[in-house]
């Protein structure tokens, strides 16, 4: 050691080397946080899909005390058994018949597609279209989809786990709501329990109104579908209302099955079947939905398609599902924690 050195230098040295140490300890520790979100972000989906089912089976409970006034415990059950019961019965009167449908898609897509190829060769921008589809673009594209599909656990694997949730969730929610709270400081209890009953209120509006709404477009799909005498129109009209569960993205995605298979009747047929579909989402999804999501908080359309593309590039479908939720969830923690601080420290 140098004998220039003073005492008071060395002190300096020493903590100038702590404090270098101390600021690679916290980026070694952001890196690990990050690392284990990445890897727990799925299991974090999974308990707030079995959240939003804890949040069905409840409401339905709810309005079925109402309606009876039977007690919690008995309406409770009957909300969750009857639920899956009228599943099973649904998919056993109408299992046979959508069978057939998808047996019958199977068999005209391949001629669709082709049919549909035919048609797009007779336009200069139908070829280009064909010709970004036929390089290796189409592999990479198939590669992202299957990708963008895939879950951490598989799809069988989540549904059973996000059941398993649900279940728990319903049968005792005070007891994972209470511990929430106790989680909080004394001063901010209050705050934590407003925050939670803003979470439920507005859960419940968005599952409402997206299980109305897809009932809804399933039913205008099927008569329109039907009625243009277009095969397999219960499964596409199915498929139509499932994809309702994805907002703006969900509704491109279900009109082209139909209108390819409408290009095998005629290309009016076509233009009629994709105006059939444009017209019923238009109606629900401007008109229906807002008039039943009047309790949740207006959601910006560009901060919902950036969640979406962010969620479903993390991941997958279930990310895209639960991107709208989970932005709603985001919004009133930031209001609940950041702008009514702001707002009482300028009064």
């Amino acid at each position: 050691m140098n004998k220039d050195q003073t005492p008071e230098k060395i002190e300096k040295e020493l903590s100038y080397i702590q404090k270098v140490w101390q600021t690679v300890a916290i980026v070694a520790l952001l890196v690990v946080v990050i690392l284990i979100a990445r890897v727990a972000f799925n299991v974090l989906l999974m308990i707030l899909a079995g959240s939003l089912i804890a949040v069905y089976f409840h409401g339905l409970g709810d309005l079925i005390e109402r309606k009876t006034r039977l007690n919690r415990t008995a309406s409770m059950v009957i909300s969750v058994a009857g639920s899956f019961i009228l599943l099973g019965i649904l998919l056993w009167f109408m299992g046979t018949k959508i069978q057939n449908q998808i047996a019958l898609l199977s068999d005209s897509l391949p001629g669709t597609i082709e049919t549909a190829k035919a048609r797009l060769n007779e336009h200069s921008i139908g070829k280009k279209i064909l010709a970004y589809f036929s390089d290796n673009n189409s592999d990479k594209l198939f590669a992202t989809a299957q990708k963008f599909f895939s879950t951490s656990f598989g799809v069988l694997g989540n549904v059973y786990v996000i059941l398993l949730l649900a279940i728990f969730f319903t049968s005792n929610p005070s007891v994972y709501k209470d511990g929430i709270i106790k989680l909080v400081p004394r001063r901010n209890k209050a705050m934590a329990k407003n925050s939670i009953d803003r979470i439920s209120l507005v859960l419940k509006g968005w599952l409402k109104g997206t299980m109305l709404s897809m009932l809804l477009i399933t039913i205008l799909i099927a008569i329109g579908l039907s009625v243009m005498g277009i095969p397999g129109a219960l499964v596409l009209s199915m498929l139509t209302g499932m994809l309702k569960l994805i907002p703006n993205f969900g509704s491109t995605a279900a009109m082209i099955p139909g209108v390819l298979l409408a290009l095998m009747v005629s290309t009016n047929t076509a233009v009629i079947v994709a105006l059939i579909y444009i017209v019923s989402q238009t109606v629900v999804s401007n008109i229906v939905t807002p008039l039943i999501q009047k309790k949740m908080i207006n959601l910006p359309p560009a901060l919902t398609i950036i969640s979406q593309v962010i969620m479903g590039t993390l991941s997958g479908v279930l990310g895209i599902i639960l991107a709208v939720p989970l932005l709603a969830i985001i919004i009133i923690l930031v209001d609940e924690l950041y702008v009514k601080e702001i707002e009482q420290d300028t009064v």
